[in-house]
């Protein structure tokens, strides 16, 4: 990963429906610049508690005055910008969140699996790999804190036969290294069916500790934090423009104005499409897959005891379709991995054909197309015709029945980073232009890893005392070849048309393009995290 830091400070306020956002309120009037006192009125989640109105403080006569605290809006209601937005209100910050939708966590947050996951697959050293293993144990104690479920049921990475023995050898490698607790190598078939007992396979590799959760119970509960702390979280408040003034952001929405001292941008979905608010590299641009889910029928729940992993193909960053017992006890088989029509495209019927030729004009298009389309027609026909769907999810469970397969049952789309080559990219990415933090590439296990993930951007991109960011890794896929090789070689990226060990990543950038002005490239290893608070 690189950082891109550009002081940039002409006009960059862009059309109002670039973001993809949801529409203004209705009866919205002209924009106007925002009242601090106002917060928008939100819905009571079941199981999560409510938020206690702050006591107005008063200020004695004669006594000194506070300094002015700083103003940072975050752009995105998902679980990683309320966990910046909470992080930072906790440190005195005047923060306010910017979500687009009606309600918080409606996108990646609201529509994945719900596993915290313990670690298994990540390149040990990696960003993922670190602040994961700060993350799962800051989510713990943060629904131990609040009251929310937190359920370790367990996962098994099954491989099915022989063939599958070496890359299961390599999870079980990386495992190790990033600390999972309690991890297992189970090669005696009976006492892998004594985990798992419906499972069919060869050897296993066993993580106790993994768990799951109601990620947007969690998002809802931080976000009462946020409004506790004096902060404000606004919905349907789609950004359509920033403009960098003097070191200052001004934020554009369709009914508010505000100028802030910072951005961080948390967008997920429309992550690239913001970046270009402000000038930041196209690259890495936002492929959105479609991650479908089947649920099993309620009879049939007894197949599955926790969670039941395939050993993953390296060379996509997908895990394939699994089997995971939910934290309310319903049973869901997949994600598979589906091209989307539209960015925020949950089903077929869901198409943008802006979107649609966005992606396919993009350099990386017709690369990742040559190098996978076999991998494409078998997710596609699997998505379409239910059988090759069972078929799939059949080889580790030989009870199963296509009835077994209830419905379909929902699906998220995960915004999967890829470069000008065609590479699906795996680590997290930051970018900084000027006062804006951007996070170009999120994906899993961010929700795991969300609270170490804003730890670590705090400490790392908007800590005042220190001079300047440090580099961070990402693959420098837009690079000459030889660049590209080194920054390969340096950060773990792997080469999707040649992989070697398995960097999978769940659902749920490139660098800097070098002739693009004041970007900078770089492949210097992260620094590691502070251990994440919760």
């Amino acid at each position: 990963m690189s950082t891109t830091d550009r002081g940039r400070e002409d006009s960059l306020i862009a059309p109002r429906h670039a973001q993809g956002a949801a529409t203004a309120e209705p009866g919205a009037q002209e924009p106007r610049t925002h009242e601090p006192a106002t917060q928008e009125p939100r819905a009571h989640t079941p199981g999560v508690p409510q938020p206690q109105t702050p006591e107005p403080q008063t200020r004695q006569p004669g006594a000194p005055q506070a300094p002015a605290s700083r103003r940072t809006g975050i752009i995105g209601g998902g679980i990683v910008g309320v966990a910046l937005a909470r992080a930072l209100s906790a440190r005195g910050d005047e923060v306010t969140v910017l979500e687009k939708e009606p309600r918080l966590s409606q996108h990646q947050t609201g529509h994945n699996s719900g596993v915290v996951h313990a670690g298994l697959y990540y390149k040990p050293g990696s960003l993922k790999a670190t602040l994961c293993a700060a993350g799962r144990v800051s989510i713990r104690e943060f629904c131990e804190a609040k009251g929310l479920p937190y359920r370790e049921v367990g996962k098994l990475v099954v491989a099915v036969d022989e063939t599958e023995l070496a890359a299961l050898a390599e999870i079980e490698r990386r495992s190790l290294e990033n600390g999972v607790p309690d991890l297992a190598r189970i090669d005696d078939v009976e006492q892998l069916r004594e985990i798992e007992p419906h499972v069919a396979g060869v050897a296993a590799v066993h993580s106790p500790h993994t768990a799951v959760v109601d990620y947007a119970s969690i998002t809802e509960a931080m976000a009462q934090d946020v409004r506790a702390a004096g902060g404000q979280v606004r919905l349907g408040h789609e950004v359509t423009g920033m403009t960098l003034e003097r070191g200052r952001v001004r934020v554009v929405t369709p009914v508010s104005e505000d100028v802030f001292d910072r951005v961080i941008v948390c967008a997920g979905l429309q992550s690239d499409v913001v970046a270009r608010f402000v000038g930041a590299d196209p690259s890495p641009k936002i492929l959105p897959f479609r991650g479908e889910y089947w649920e099993l029928a309620p009879a049939r729940t007894d197949l599955v005891k926790g969670m039941i992993y395939p050993v993953p193909d390296p060379r996509f960053p997908f895990l394939g379709v699994h089997f995971t017992r939910g934290v309310y006890d319903n049973v869901h088989v997949g994600p598979n991995a589906v091209p989307a029509l539209a960015r925020e495209g949950y089903n077929w019927l869901q198409w943008s054909v802006k979107d649609t030729l966005e992606s396919l004009r993009w350099p990386g298009a017709w690369p990742l197309a040559k190098q996978h389309w076999k991998m494409g027609v078998d997710e596609i026909s699997g998505s379409l015709i239910k059988p090759l769907y069972f078929r799939k999810a059949r080889r580790f469970i030989p009870e199963l029945r296509s009835s077994d397969l209830a419905h379909k049952h929902g699906a998220g789309v995960r915004a999967q980073a890829w470069g000008r080559a065609g590479d699906l990219l795996d680590d997290f990415a930051v970018d900084q232009v000027g006062p804006v933090t951007l996070l170009r590439n999120a994906p899993s296990p961010a929700a795991t890893s969300s609270i170490a993930i804003a730890e670590y951007v705090i400490d790392h991109y908007l800590d005042a005392t220190r001079a300047a960011a440090p580099a961070v890794k990402r693959a420098a896929t837009d690079a000459s070849p030889a660049a590209t090789a080194t920054a390969k070689a340096s950060s773990g990226s792997k080469d999707a048309a040649a992989p070697t060990t398995p960097a999978a990543t769940e659902t749920e950038p490139d660098a800097a393009d070098p002739a693009t002005p004041g970007a900078k490239t770089s492949t210097a290893q992260a620094p590691a995290p502070a251990k994440a608070a919760s």
